[in-house]
């Protein structure tokens, strides 16, 4: 359970370098200094759209393979782990090698509508979640790591909340710091989101690349049980 636990971690972090969501809450509160006024309201709301989303998909995906499990009395034994450990390992490394977007695309279309009616953020973050969710890679592996264990945790709701209380931990840090008003305040922003924007991508990849290393490598370890 330890080692599990640890995992998780793992991916929740890499999953909080995530570029966009820095940028859309960057932009929320650059808008919200603009319209002067606190960026509380619009950025909770985003993230509390992107939040919503991500626990009701990973609870219905870990219920979906149990449920599934359950129905063909399917039995998780040596050579499927394995090969499953095989397999995440090998997409991990073959994304990683994929071009990423680096760029920051707070973009303006959402602007406007949202001015007057800041909790419509969370409106704007449920529908990024649609989208980023189901194409997260760590996110994915996660909940299939968490889905493999039988009996499942008791608590697993729980840790399916928390992952995704900690992917979204660097925008949270970013609104908490655009919340005070102090120098050293705004220019530990400036910096932490300038170098999310310069070095979250290439973190991500080497995170990946040392993740799927450590899972194809266990899994060659253990080459006995994959025959």
């Amino acid at each position: 359970m330890g080692v599990l636990l640890i995992t998780l971690l793992g991916f929740a972090v890499v999953d909080a370098l995530d570029v966009l969501l820095v940028a859309i809450t960057t932009a929320v509160v650059a808008d919200s200094r603009l319209a002067r006024r606190s960026p509380v309201v619009g950025g909770f709301s985003f993230l509390g759209g992107v939040f919503a989303v991500s626990v009701m998909f990973g609870v219905a995906t870990v219920l979906g393979i149990d449920f599934l499990v359950r129905l063909f009395d399917f039995e998780l034994t040596p050579l499927l782990r394995y090969w499953g450990e095989l397999l995440i390992g090998v997409v991990l490394i073959v994304v990683a090698a994929l071009p990423m977007d680096t760029t920051m695309r707070g973009g303006g279309r959402w602007v406007q509508p949202v001015r007057r009616y800041p909790w419509l953020m969370g409106v704007v973050g449920f529908t990024l979640g649609l989208a980023k969710v189901p194409t997260s890679v760590p996110y994915l592996a996660a909940l299939a790591m968490l889905s493999a264990q039988r009996p499942l945790p008791v608590a697993w709701p729980l840790i399916v909340a928390g992952y995704c209380a900690i992917a979204l931990l660097l925008p949270l840090v970013v609104l908490a710091l655009a919340m005070r008003k102090t120098p050293r305040a705004r220019r530990v922003y400036r910096l932490l989101v300038r170098w999310i924007t310069r070095f979250g991508p290439p973190v991500v990849r080497v995170l990946f690349v040392v993740f799927g290393v450590v899972l194809v490598v266990d899994a060659l370890v253990h080459a006995r049980q994959l025959w």
